[in-house]
Order: C-alpha cells, then sequence, then structure tokens
C-alpha cells in the first residue's frame, strides 16, 4: 500500500508521473548516477549466495529434495526410466486412478464440457457438473451441502480463514498436516497446539480459552481422522464430545479416510456414525477417489459463506470439469458394493503385511516403519529401489526432527505376492 500511495503522490505533483519537460536535462546525469548505485544494490550476489548455503544444508542434514519422473503402468507399478518398480508410496488405496470407468467418465467429461473452465465458477467457470458432484459429496458426508476445490490444500486454505479470524482461536493437534496448519496461519486466529490426540490438554485449552474470552469468541477444534504418515486414528468420538462441551467448532481432515473407512466408504465419522458432530468436513478425491480435487462439506450457511469468503475458491479458475465428472464416478464406486469389495481387500492386505512384518496392525492403509536416522532411511529406501521397490524415506519437516521412517501405503490392488515380496525384502534389511 505504501508503495502505490508513494506512486500517487508522485503522479499528482508531476506530469504523469514524470518530470516536466524543462527539467529532465538537469536531473538527468542524477537520475543515472541513482540508478545505477540501485542495480549494484540489487545486483548483490549475497542473497543468492544464502540461497546455495541453505540448500548445501539442507544436503549435510539428509534433507534435501529432488523431483523424480515415474511412467505409471497400473495401479501398483511405475518405471523411473531405469526399472519398473512396485509401488508402496501411493495413496491409491482402491487401485482407482487405473480404473476405465474413471478414465472413461473423463473423457465423456472432455467431449460434454471441453478441456478447461475459461475462469472461476464465480465469472462464468461453473458448469452443471460442479453441483452435481457437491450433491453426491454432501450426501456421502451426511450433510445439508459441499464445495468443491482445486485440492485438499487448496480447500483448507480457504475454509479455515473464512471460519476464523484475528479475534479467534484454532486449536490443533500437534501432527496436523501442513495444509491445516498454513490454513490456521493465513486466518490471523490465535493459534493453540495440543499433543499428538491428547484429549486431556485439549480440554484444558478450551476449558482456558472460554474462562478468559468474550462469548462470541469463535474456537476451531482442527484434526485428522488419519494421520497421513503414522497411519493412526483420532478419537473422534471423545473429541466431538469435547468440543460441544465449550461450544467449540470441529474441522476434520478425512483426507486419508474417505474411501477406506465406513461402511460406504465415508470416512472415520461414517465408520464411527457420528457424520453430524462433524461440524466441518475436509476430504480430498486424489487419494482413494483416484483423481484429484478437495470438498468442504458442512452445513448449507457454512458453504454459502466459503464462497464469499475462500479465496482459494473466489480467485482460482474452476478446475477441468472433466476431473470432477471423472470424480463422480469414483464416488459411485466407493458407495457401491465394488468399493465394499475393495475395502474388503485392502484391509486384508493390510493385516497380512502387518503379521509378515510381526508389527501392530494398521487400521488404515498407512505402515509407518520408523528408523530415527535421516541417513538410514533415505538408505533403505535406496535399497528397496534397488531391489525393484518404490517406498519413500520421510524426513523432517514432514514428520519431527529425528523421526525419519519409511512411509509405506498400501492398496486394494497389490496382490498377496507382492506385499510378501516387499515384507521379504524389509526383514532383510532392518
Amino acid at each position: 500500500m505504501a508503495r502505490y500511495q508513494n506512486l500517487r503522490k508522485s503522479k499528482s505533483n508531476s506530469n504523469n508521473g514524470y518530470p516536466d519537460k524543462k527539467t529532465r536535462s538537469d536531473t538527468n546525469d542524477g537520475s543515472k548516477a541513482c540508478a545505477k548505485k540501485q542495480w549494484s544494490k540489487w545486483n548483490d550476489p549475497q542473497p543468492v549466495q544464502r540461497l546455495i548455503e541453505e540448500l548445501d544444508d539442507l544436503k549435510a542434514k539428509g534433507l534435501h529434495r529432488t523431483l523424480r519422473h515415474y511412467l505409471r503402468h497400473d495401479a501398483t507399478h511405475v518405471e523411473d526410466h531405469v526399472r519398473p518398480l512396485l509401488n508402496f508410496a501411493a495413496n491409491d488405496y482402491l487401485g482407482l486412478a487405473s480404473d476405465p470407468a474413471l478414465a472413461q467418465a473423463f473423457h465423456e467429461g472432455i467431449d460434454a464440457y471441453g478441456t478447461g473452465s475459461g475462469a472461476s465458477r464465480l465469472v462464468s467457470g461453473g458448469s452443471p457438473i460442479f453441483s452435481h458432484l457437491e450433491e453426491a459429496l454432501a450426501k456421502a458426508k451426511q450433510k445439508p451441502a459441499a464445495l468443491y476445490f482445486s485440492s485438499g490444500y487448496a480447500a483448507a486454505l480457504g475454509a479455515i480463514p473464512a471460519v476464523v479470524g484475528k479475534n479467534d482461536f484454532v486449536i490443533l493437534d500437534k501432527l496436523s498436516h501442513a495444509c491445516l496448519i498454513d490454513g490456521s496461519k493465513l486466518s490471523g486466529a490465535t493459534l493453540r497446539i495440543f499433543p499428538h490426540n491428547d484429549l486431556n490438554k485439549l480440554e484444558r485449552i478450551l476449558q482456558s480459552i472460554r474462562a478468559s474470552q468474550p462469548a462470541e469468541t469463535r474456537v476451531l477444534v482442527v484434526t485428522e481422522s488419519v494421520f497421513s504418515m503414522d497411519g493412526d486414528l483420532c478419537p473422534l468420538a471423545d473429541i466431538i464430545a469435547c468440543k460441544d462441551r465449550y461450544q467449540a467448532t470441529l474441522l476434520l481432515d478425512e483426507a486419508h479416510g474417505f474411501g477406506v473407512l465406513g461402511a460406504h466408504g465415508g470416512g472415520l465419522a461414517e465408520e464411527l456414525c457420528c457424520q453430524e458432530g462433524v461440524d466441518i468436513h475436509l476430504g480430498t478425491l486424489s487419494k482413494a477417489a483416484g483423481v484429484s480435487g478437495g470438498f468442504i462439506a458442512a452445513d448449507r450457511s457454512i458453504i454459502d459463506l466459503l464462497i464469499n469468503r475462500a479465496r482459494s475458491l473466489i480467485y482460482s479458475t474452476a478446475p477441468p470439469p472433466a476431473i470432477l465428472a471423472a470424480a463422480h464416478q469414483a464416488l459411485k464406486i466407493i458407495s457401491s458394493d465394488e468399493g465394499s469389495r475393495a475395502r474388503t481387500k485392502l484391509r486384508e492386505n493390510v493385516a497380512h503385511f502387518c503379521r509378515l512384518l510381526n508389527i501392530e496392525p494398521s487400521p488404515s492403509a498407512i505402515i509407518p516403519i520408523l528408523l530415527g536416522c535421516n541417513q538410514r532411511a533415505l538408505n533403505i529406501s535406496a535399497d528397496l529401489r534397488e531391489s525393484g521397490f518404490l517406498v519413500p524415506a520421510i524426513r523432517y519437516p514432514t514428520v519431527p526432527p529425528k523421526t525419519a521412517r519409511l512411509r509405506i501405503s498400501i492398496s486394494a490392488a497389490h496382490s498377496t505376492e507382492q506385499i510378501q515380496q516387499l515384507a521379504d525384502r524389509l526383514r532383510q534389511l532392518l
């Protein structure tokens, strides 16, 4: 704003913001010297050097990351231009990302709507498929309404700042996903953190806020149903009871639960029969649904508020309608007998893998192998790659320091033999 005001001021005191013709020659030499001095300042190599030093520091700590490119063959195989790999890294929990029915729906969506939306939904980017998908999402989450976003990250960054502000509070589980943290920071609300799944601490924070703040202060409790790097579940029923005692609002991120848990794939809230107790459901269609995008499901008033305040929705071009057509087909499969069979197969695969490694059964499709040391995690991940398995090493800042791990994602598409092969190789390496 200061720069804009300075520009306006300079324009009002001159000829369209430029020096008067009579004085241009007088000030030319001085302007050139000033510009040269400024360019010398901006051309200082130190900022770039500092960035290089930061990269070197990441490499020294085993925290440097690079992008890789893979050719996808099917639900369980990828290729890195060197060798085919059994994929135990993806979040394609039901194997739908390669499902022919989704591909057909995608092509039909292109035929019906073209390849792009052309504008944001509040301008001219909306089409009937958005309403069809949102109605299906609302039904799946047993809420009056839903709103589709380009990603789960965009949903979090749009929703949280829309429902709380600088005079409010957000209470986060310590292991919440980065999108939830970033959305909370953007809101301007005061952030309070409770240790992972610690209900006693959550209640003490709520009690303290209600005892010290005005009654109109909004309090948003934010957690995940399935934690993305640990695979464990939140104590959802107890969290709902706790937030209700203190008139707080609950936002539940079902990114890794939607499609996987519940009789119809509605997530942990459906499995525990407490959909109604969750005020704001956040989910993605890029994991078990096998497509792309995120959504919020909630009361109609909350969805209407997001349409008017969620900046990641308002100021983004609407996603290609063909993606929504494929997502709509994915929802039909998830809630069908086919989806139920896939979830049964997924649970069997997870249980089989855990038995082979003699570890506690995972309640989700995510199985972490904690190693602690960054370099050890990288080395074992590299050894697995050489053996034909894609299993990522997860390090800080994705997980807390000194908790580096392998993150194994099981899919319903994996065969018993593939799971056996990975378990055999892991036993040799660990």
